[in-house]
């Protein structure tokens, strides 16, 4: 596989699972509580979104990227939690999944591993992913950006100035998400979610540096990763910061009320753009990753992954494996039916491996 494709494939972790995204495909795989690994694959939903072509265009793909990246791993999410819920079955069984046949396998490692087929995204599912979608955005604008406003306010009220006010505005932003991330990370559900997350980035270190998908490639690899969701994150924050530093924060409005909603409209406007140079940062990251002036400019955002990572066990690196071994398979199985007749793959931009 050439360098470059490597950036088009990332992934996510989720409930006692993996999510692996390609070009064309995104797989889950979750090890279900019976101890099989449930698979499922299917082609990348084109939303309305990614009809937008003007978004695929450098400094604008960030946005593009983000809500992709929000879509498949809310529906990831809901596939690994109705893993987890079902009814477990006899082993002689062969399970089916919404009306369609299952297809059962074992993997390189040994374990069984269940093919789900069916539904590719229901009526109903659509919108829950959208609703998802809406209230994250909402709990993400109002904690980064509507409480640093409020909370800062009072520094100027006093006579602050504005740049130590907008200073430790954006203090207690990165406070509250490096906050958010250790406190969740205390919990045990979310310590084995951060242990898939390493496998995830275990995986996708082996094949980026065209090792076999091998459990024992895969062991060896670090749980970081440049592209890493996390790494976009602090991207995002310490721009903000940076910006935010220089935007007034009195617009001669007829309230201190108006003016701090005028402040975070602006910044909302911004957010965007901050977003794109993000990603165009992270794409140049996953490009150069080798490059030691690379490890010491995204030194921060690697840092912070030794948060939402931890070492994880074999059998969670087996899932991984499985979850990126699909995707690949399915897009060597759709290159070699469009031989005779070819077709453009998907100009998007590259994935974050979050």
């Amino acid at each position: 596989m050439p360098k470059g494709e490597y950036l088009q494939y990332g992934g996510q972790a989720v409930i006692e699972g993996v999510m692996m995204r390609s070009p064309r495909f995104f797989a889950v795989a979750c090890r279900a509580p019976d101890g099989r690994i449930i698979v499922h694959s299917e082609p990348v939903a084109k939303t309305w979104v990614g009809r937008l072509t003007w978004l695929k265009k450098p400094f604008l793909r960030g946005t593009l990227a983000l809500f992709d990246a929000m879509a498949l791993g809310i529906r990831a999410l809901q596939f690994a939690a109705q893993v987890q819920t079902e009814e477990p079955q006899k082993k002689e069984e062969v399970p089916e999944k919404n009306g369609a046949p299952t297809e059962t396998t074992r993997t390189e490692e040994g374990s069984e591993m269940v093919h789900a087929k069916g539904d590719e995204g229901s009526s109903l599912m659509k919108i829950s992913v959208v609703g998802a979608m809406i209230t994250g955005l909402a709990i993400g604008v109002f904690l980064f950006v509507m409480l640093p406003v409020w909370l800062a306010q009072p520094v100027r009220n006093a006579g602050g100035s504005l740049i130590v006010t907008n200073l430790i505005e954006g203090v207690i932003k990165a406070a509250i998400f490096l906050g958010y991330i250790a406190l969740i990370g205390q919990m045990k559900e979310i310590k084995e979610v951060f242990k898939y997350h390493g496998a995830e980035h275990k995986a996708i270190n082996a094949m980026e540096a065209g090792q076999d998908l091998t459990l024992e490639n895969a062991r060896a690899q670090t749980r970081l990763h440049p592209r890493c969701g996390t790494s976009f994150a602090i991207i995002v924050l310490l721009l903000s910061i940076i910006v935010f530093t220089f935007l007034p924060r009195e617009y001669g409005m007829p309230s201190v009320i108006l003016d701090t909603f005028v402040r975070i409209g602006l910044k909302l406007l911004v957010i965007p753009l901050i977003a794109g140079v993000a990603y165009e940062a992270i794409r140049l990251a996953g490009t150069f990753r080798d490059e030691r002036w690379v490890k010491i400019l995204f030194a921060p955002g690697l840092a912070t992954q030794y948060l939402t990572t931890r070492e994880p066990r074999d059998d969670q690196i087996e899932v991984a494996l499985v979850a990126l071994r699909t995707v690949i398979k399915r897009e060597q199985e759709e290159a070699s039916q469009q031989e005779s007749e070819p077709s453009e793959v998907p100009a998007g931009a590259p994935e974050i491996a979050n």
